[in-house]
């Protein structure tokens, strides 16, 4: 009985997506301010990671949602929604990215990346290393600095990986159709970000 509740609550869910996807698709405004609403967190989230700048991640935000409003009539529904927004923000980034470099602007990188092969985060083991204590703290904001060196160098293409395996919770699956990849790139480029994190992390905690 359990289970025929179930497969009817996920039907009645899977209706109440794809009527949501039509109204978007006919361009109502009020569909669009509900995505907008339910995925804005997600999204900036997902951005200032990438970019570790708040004030371009609200910017970046509001360019995803622009592309997606332009682009929902096309979306096919092969993807889930989330998962295409999720790729149009990280185009954005992407774009972003190339563009400060041919300015030659560093950028930064978040501290939710997790250090070396474990699930832990750069921000949750500076939570671990900081106290009251000024020395401490002082030691802290050091160990921040290397981290912080540490995934500014890291390429792209594994940074996104690990965020969105690490950090947003992504599955391989999900990873690889929004960076359109296959699962045994995405594989390897999380596992190839997290070694090269490690050693550039070696003997400095």
């Amino acid at each position: 009985m359990n289970e025929v509740a179930r497969a009817a609550l996920v039907g009645v869910r899977s209706t109440a997506e794809d009527q949501f996807l039509e109204r978007l698709k006919r361009g109502e405004a009020a569909a669009f301010e509900q995505l907008v609403a339910e995925r804005t967190g997600d999204i900036y989230g997902l951005l200032f990671r990438l970019t570790s700048d708040s004030e371009e991640a609200r910017d970046l935000t509001q360019e995803t949602f622009l592309r997606a409003y332009q682009a929902i009539g096309k979306f096919r529904g092969d993807a889930d929604l989330k998962t295409w927004l999720y790729r149009i923000a990280i185009n954005q980034a992407r774009n972003r990215w190339r563009w400060w470099r041919r300015r030659k602007r560093d950028a930064t990188i978040s501290l939710d990346a997790p250090i070396g092969e474990t699930e832990q985060t750069v921000a949750m083991h500076l939570e671990d290393t900081r106290a009251a204590d000024p020395e401490q703290e002082a030691l802290a904001r050091e160990r921040e600095g290397q981290l912080r060196d540490a995934l500014q160098s890291l390429r792209s293409a594994y940074r996104e990986a690990v965020i969105l395996r690490d950090v947003e919770g992504f599955t391989y699956e999900e990873i690889a159709e929004t960076l359109q990849l296959n699962i045994g790139t995405v594989k390897s480029r999380l596992a190839r970000g997290r070694l090269e994190l490690r050693r550039k992390l070696e003997g400095s905690f």
